[in-house]
């Protein structure tokens, strides 16, 4: 298990699950499925129903299902997903049943909504919207580059870069940690670095796990 605390000296809480509350849970079924979304499983019972989706690349899942909720279905709104390309994301979306608003951005941090994306095409500044079918409101935020200490996201090329930094890394700080395999210190350093860990911070909780493992390790 690991135990290194995070950043700001807590233990570690990943947001799993959401859930919507909607009217008809075969139509919403049949909408998330439309997108495209992993169905992660269909549950039910004594007057409940749970279906879970996983949208591509999200670490967070979706539950709609009957006698989950006491919330008006629809209700939800501010939903963020997350992506690098916001044309990209609207035109798979809109191909796959969904009907998405045209690009957006606001005037100042959140002044009046302007047509279009943001002139600038700033991380964090450019939005397109949809609803499912009961009206629960999803927010498309095109993220090119995330702001410091909000740590990396699992696209391949973010990864791709992970992999080369905790591997020049390895060469640099790993002399320092007794005999170990790679893997056991690149995967601290990576999971340090994606809870938004400067790469010395990482380094060092890479090296202090290794020291740790060798000290509860049986002779």
């Amino acid at each position: 298990m690991n135990t290194t605390p995070t950043a700001n000296g807590h233990v570690d809480m990943k947001l799993e699950v959401i859930v919507l509350p909607v009217s008809d849970v075969d139509r919403a079924k049949k909408f998330y499925e439309g997108l495209g979304w992993r169905l992660d499983g269909d549950f039910s019972g004594d007057g409940w129903r749970g279906v879970q989706f996983t949208p591509p690349g999200s670490p967070c899942s979706i539950h709609i299902g009957k006698g989950i909720s006491d919330a008006v279905p629809g209700s939800v709104e501010g939903l963020f997903l997350v992506v690098d390309d916001l044309d990209g994301a609207r035109t798979d979306l809109i191909s796959h049943g969904a009907d998405v608003s045209e690009p957006f951005h606001y005037a100042g941090i959140r002044g009046p909504r302007l047509a279009g994306p943001d002139p600038e095409r700033r991380s964090y500044a450019s939005y397109a919207s949809f609803s499912d079918p009961d009206g629960n409101r999803w927010l498309l935020q095109e993220v090119k580059a995330r702001l410091p200490g909000r740590g990396l996201s699992n696209d391949l090329t973010t990864m791709t870069e992970l992999l080369r930094e905790a591997e020049i890394a390895h060469g640099e700080h790993g002399a320092k940690a007794p005999k170990h395999h790679w893997s056991e210190w690149y995967g601290q350093y990576m999971i340090s670095r994606q809870r938004a860990r400067t790469p010395d911070e990482a380094a060092a909780d890479a090296t202090a796990h290794v020291v740790a493992g060798r000290e509860v390790a049986p002779a």
